[in-house]
């Protein structure tokens, strides 16, 4: 069976694209990471007209209700242009967690867009990311998900993926914990894949123009192979993301989110690699996709963990 995103899912993908493509999107990184956070929400503006955050609230409280490969198709752009915030936590953990009639005016706000959510589940999401910033904190235990407040602040590998401590300040209720971890094990790999994929491209471009004892470096076979490594990766790494969406069986998501975790690590590297010390500097836009790559691999799961859910579920 050949699997294939249908003409409306493209469209959709391509009109994230072209709202993102102008929307300075570095620029609005290292404003969101100095706490200027003012550039970001205009752009989480944007998703919410495009109806990017009302995809996986459901229809009674306002949201679209869509099909989780809807949602892998706009997270996976939104992993493509480094859209900062807590992207997987409020798109796509969030709703599930507040998918009652008890939090339907939260619901609501958030397929409008009005209210960034985001979310700690230990030990697989100890800490909450930008809850700060964030308009409701959630806290996910044992004993159901409740309303929390931010504590100590971590410095992250990312600048612009603040951590937070947090501490519940009411009482919990009960929602589907398990869909939820899911959710954002599968809307972080699916930012993986969308990351290794710009960094891919950034680099192929950056091979066709640099210049090396007389030759551009691309027509080295050294590079041509190591780019073709990374293509490769992604392509193996994209099926098991769209397959788990489909099926949102805990192997399949551990499956996806592991390959796309190892995708994402070696378009880093590859990418330093050709570019040299100069793509780590903070004055290149390239530094910005390498260090989200490495703070998403262990968002929701390290590859490592990934990896011991899928061996647990085959044994």
């Amino acid at each position: 069976m050949k699997f294939a995103l249908d003409e409306q899912q493209r469209d959709f993908a391509a009109s994230i694209d072209a709202a993102l493509s102008a929307a300075d999107l570095p620029g609005v990184i290292r404003a969101w990471s100095a706490g200027d956070t003012a550039p970001g929400r205009k752009v989480w503006g944007q998703l919410a007209d495009l109806g990017v955050t009302a995809l996986a609230v459901p229809e009674k409280f306002d949201g679209i209700g869509a099909d989780p490969i809807d949602l892998v198709v706009a997270l996976e752009r939104l992993g493509r242009w480094c859209v900062p915030g807590p992207v997987a936590e409020s798109i796509a953990v969030a709703p599930v967690l507040l998918a009652s009639d008890a939090q339907a005016d939260r619901c609501a706000a958030l397929a409008s867009g009005e209210l960034i959510a985001t979310v700690a589940m230990p030990p697989q999401a100890p800490r909450a990311v930008d809850a700060e910033t964030a308009g409701v904190v959630l806290l996910v235990t044992d004993e159901g998900v409740s309303e929390a407040a931010p504590r100590d602040w971590h410095e992250s590998v990312d600048p612009s993926r603040p951590l937070y401590d947090v501490t519940a300040t009411g009482q919990a209720w009960q929602a589907d914990r398990e869909r939820a971890y899911e959710f954002g094990a599968l809307a972080t790999a699916a930012q993986l894949v969308g990351a290794a994929e710009a960094l891919l491209r950034d680099t192929v471009e950056y091979a066709k123009q640099r210049s090396q004892f007389g030759r551009v470096i691309g027509s080295y076979q050294a590079i041509k192979h190591k780019l073709a490594d990374v293509h490769i990766a992604i392509e193996l790494a994209r099926p098991l993301l769209y397959g788990a969406a489909l099926s949102l069986d805990a192997r399949d998501v551990s499956a996806a989110k592991a390959a796309a975790s190892e995708a994402g690590l070696l378009a880093a590297r590859s990418a330093l690699q050709t570019h040299g010390a100069i793509g780590f500097t903070q004055e290149h836009d390239l530094s910005l996709w390498l260090l989200r790559v490495q703070a998403l691999r262990s968002a929701w799961g390290t590859p490592e963990a990934h990896r011991r859910r899928v061996l647990e579920a085959l044994s």
